[in-house]
């Protein structure tokens, strides 16, 4: 009987885990049903994009539900995407760059639920772009990536949508 309190003495243990307050919008009831309704209706094309990707992607890949998305983390992966519903993002262990992309890229799946078909030319082209072909502009005249007004308005709203802050954001 010595031994087991020992044994118990020398456990090292953890202290409880906070969970983060529920803070998110239209994730329960009637809101999330009229949430899902538009996104697979307005959002139609983006999210059967998504959809696609996701059913190919989260069979090698870790993913979780994030407030009504859902994340695929795929090692390596170039920053985040994310086609309506469904947000795909690089699976590392940065956890203040996990959480504020998990963020923000909720935000651009509330912009699909917005804009629907229209995501295409509103967000998600000029959000490539800015992206892909400015990047050493940015970097040359320190300008944020942030700063283009899609890329801002997703964080606005992923903050807005999730009930999470975000921290450390140039």
């Amino acid at each position: 009987m010595a031994k087991s309190k020992t044994k118990n003495r020398n456990k090292q243990h953890k202290p409880p885990v906070k969970k983060e307050i529920d803070r998110s919008i239209a994730t329960k009831g009637i809101g999330q049903f009229f949430f899902l309704l538009v996104q697979w209706t307005w959002g139609m094309p983006v999210n059967l994009i998504g959809a696609i990707v996701f059913l190919i992607a989260s069979r090698k890949n870790r993913w979780e539900k994030f407030n009504n998305a859902y994340i695929c983390y795929i090692p390596g992966f170039p920053g985040g995407l994310s086609l309506g519903l469904f947000i795909f993002m690089d699976d590392n262990d940065r956890e203040a760059w996990t959480k504020n992309t998990r963020i923000h890229e909720y935000g651009h799946t509330i912009q699909c639920l917005l804009l629907g078909p229209l995501y295409w030319i509103i967000i998600a082209l000029p959000s490539a772009v800015w992206c892909n072909f400015f990047k050493s502009y940015r970097t040359k005249n320190n300008v944020s990536y942030y700063k283009l007004y899609c890329e801002s308005w997703a964080n606005k709203w992923g903050q807005k949508w999730s009930g999470l802050k975000q921290y450390g954001l140039k």
